[in-house]
């Protein structure tokens, strides 16, 4: 049964089984390479996208879900905050191997959006479940207190 929903402010009609997960619907039927496969059980974040305004790991939710819903991704995500994380990602060099860093860009961003100005203890919260295998966590928070600071000037 077909389904259809926005992605990154563009409408699509899919027609898959209803259990395929949004990561393979994104990556194999639309050709959005830029969201990773890391676990398929939802608890390293590198397949984070944005549903509805919300983090949602999508390597585990099912087209079936999906319906008239709006999906954010790496390649489009756009708006005053995800332009900070994204310059300060590349001022800080966050990334070293960068395959969990779409996730990591995605989850920030919701951050800052809900929070514009977040604690220590915020940024650690919001980010826990994003798995970085290089360790560049300093440097993860380092840019988002970064991005912050920008939409604050």
């Amino acid at each position: 049964m077909p389904t259809s929903f926005t992605v990154n402010g563009k409408d699509v009609t899919v027609d898959a089984d209803p259990d395929t997960p949004l990561l393979w619907v994104l990556r194999d039927e639309l050709k959005l390479t830029g969201t990773k496969f890391g676990c398929g059980i939802a608890q390293c974040g590198a397949c984070t996208v944005l549903l509805d305004g919300q983090t949602r790991r999508s390597c585990v939710t099912p087209l079936s879900t999906l319906e008239g819903a709006r999906v954010e991704t790496i390649e489009e995500v756009t708006g005053p905050e995800a332009e900070a994380v994204k310059a300060a990602w590349v001022d800080i060099n966050v990334p070293q191997c960068g395959y969990c860093q779409s996730g990591q860009v995605m989850s920030a961003t919701a951050l800052l959006q809900v929070i514009p100005k977040p604690t220590d203890e915020e940024i650690d919260n919001a980010m826990a479940g994003n798995i970085c295998r290089c360790a560049t966590y300093a440097r993860i928070r380092k840019a988002i207190r970064q991005a912050s600071d920008s939409l604050e000037a």
